[in-house]
Parts: structure tokens; C-alpha cells; sequence
């Protein structure tokens, strides 16, 4: 199981504060994998504000204290209100892999309508995004590092993904195919599975019965990027978790996610994080001295 979490102060302990009208508490993630289930249940709930985005796999909810789960798939994220019961339980052999944030504020109420976000909301269907797991990391970070002003930009960046929902939200129904969504649920949960094996884009199109064009041009719509760097996402993503949690070599940690030749391994890392995979080890043991 990878988990990677950050909290305001450092501390975990739930607040309600009224100071401003949006405060981030904490932020992280969970990714079963090895772990057989992930279960938190709070009677009383919490004081703050929680939403949760499942990336991949499922999450099972249950409600109103009910014994029967609402099973929440990738692509969805769901709100949780102050003082209300929580109960959720991820799998491992489901290949769980959920972001979430605690926040509170004297407006919460308020900017949640505004953007879409009804009180009687629970599960959101947002869709899949890169954008979205690129602010839940930059949060995440934010609350690591303690930067000068970081509390403020952690509210911006949590408008940020508040107003994509609400993009999503509001997007014309008649732009909407179920057909074309199931299909790139489909591709999104084939390159999850496989994303650390040899993909050949046009034989994965070939095989649903789609021209290549056609594909990729539809996936881009539905994940805000093309399918070749979905895949280059997730490699180099568990490339990093994997050099922060083990202590691999480098070149076996480029097998693990799909890169046999370790020079290209460290080419592609650097393009997407600035830095080769041996400098970005470094700076994560030097955030943990």
C-alpha cells in the first residue's frame, strides 16, 4: 500500500475554523495494491469538510449508517459534511487508488453551491483527469513543505479543482455519449492494469473497434490528455513512489514500471519532473532528515 498525507501545523487532529472563508486542513492519498482492505468509519464524523476522488478501482460507501454499500467507481468523487457518520472501505484486489482533502471555513456552504455542489450532493460524477490528481499532489506538497504563504495557495488551488467539477458539471449534455464515456473508462482501467507493459496504442484502438485517430482524439476529450501520456503519467508516478518508499536500484525501478532501457528511463523522468530519478531520490531524503 502506498500513502503519502500532509496535514496544516502537522497536526491530524480535525478543526473547525472561521477565520476566512476557506481553510485546507490536510491532504493526501491512499493506493491499495498489496494491503487486502483499507476500511475508516467515523460514527460522529468529523467537524470539517471532506471529498474524496477515487482515481481507480472502487470505493464502497455506506450511507445514513446503512449495511448495504454504494459502491463508487473511478471517476467519481464524493463529499462528506461536518458531523456526518463516515463509513468507507477500499480493496486491495481491487486496485484502490484514492486522493482526499479535509477543509473548512465560514463560507464552505456558500462556495460549494457556487460552483455546483448542491447540499444534498454526496457522490460527484467528475469524470477521470490528470489535472485533477496534479492538484491533490500539489496540495499535498504545499502542506509538506510549508512554504512562505502556502495556506493561501492551498485555497486557490482548492478553488482550482472546484471549478473544474464544476466544468464538468455544467458541460452540455448533449456532448455526453455513454457509449463513447464507457469506452474510455474501459481504455482509462486497460492502461491502469497494463500501464507497465509494452502498449501499442493502435492494436488497444484496433481491438475496441476504432480507428486510431478516432481514439486518441476522444480519449484527449475525455482524460485532457492523449492516451501515450496517460501512460507516461502513471509510469512515471509509481517511479516516484517507488523511489521514495524502497530503496531499488534505479534501473530495477525503471523495469518495474516499464522502462527496460534505464537511459530512457532517466530521459523520460527528467522531461516530466526536471530532475533524473537519482537527484529526485536525494531530495526526498533530504525532506526526511
Amino acid at each position: 500500500m502506498y500513502v503519502n498525507s500532509a496535514y496544516l501545523n502537522r497536526s491530524k487532529i480535525d478543526f473547525k475554523d472561521k477565520s476566512r472563508p476557506l481553510i485546507v486542513g490536510s491532504c493526501g492519498t491512499y493506493h491499495l495494491y498489496t494491503r487486502p482492505r483499507l476500511p475508516t468509519r467515523r460514527p460522529r464524523g468529523r467537524v470539517d469538510f471532506q471529498l474524496l476522488y477515487i482515481v481507480s478501482g472502487k470505493a464502497h460507501f455506506y450511507f445514513d449508517n446503512k449495511e448495504e454499500d454504494t459502491v463508487v467507481p473511478a471517476g467519481h468523487m464524493v463529499i462528506y459534511r461536518p458531523k456526518e457518520p463516515q463509513r468507507y472501505v477500499y480493496y486491495g484486489n481491487e486496485q484502490t487508488e484514492v486522493y482526499w482533502v479535509h477543509f473548512t471555513g465560514n463560507n464552505v456552504k456558500n462556495i460549494l453551491r457556487g460552483y455546483g455542489i448542491t447540499d444534498s450532493m454526496r457522490v460527484i460524477p467528475t469524470g477521470t483527469s490528470l489535472e485533477y490528481t496534479r492538484i491533490f499532489k500539489q496540495m499535498i506538497q504545499e502542506l509538506q513543505r510549508c512554504q512562505t504563504h502556502y495556506p493561501e495557495l492551498l485555497t486557490l488551488l482548492l478553488r482550482e479543482l472546484l471549478i473544474l467539477i464544476h466544468r464538468q458539471l455544467t458541460r452540455d449534455p448533449r456532448l455526453k455519449n455513454e457509449y463513447l464515456d464507457a469506452e474510455m473508462a474501459l481504455a482509462l482501467e486497460f492502461f491502469n492494469d497494463h500501464y507497465n507493459t509494452e502498449i501499442s496504442i493502435e492494436e488497444y484502438a484496433s481491438s475496441r473497434g476504432m480507428s486510431v485517430s478516432w481514439f486518441i482524439r476522444n480519449f484527449k476529450q475525455y482524460a485532457h490528455v492523449t492516451p501515450m501520456q496517460y501512460i507516461v503519467a502513471r509510469r512515471i508516478a509509481n517511479a516516484q513512489m517507488l523511489l521514495e518508499t524502497t530503496n531499488y536500484p534505479i534501473t530495477e525501478i525503471g523495469n518495474i514500471v516499464g522502462y527496460e532501457n534505464p537511459l530512457y528511463f532517466s530521459r523520460i523522468f527528467h522531461k516530466q519532473k526536471g530532475m533524473s530519478p537519482s537527484e529526485y531520490r536525494k531530495l526526498g531524503q533530504t525532506g526526511m532528515a
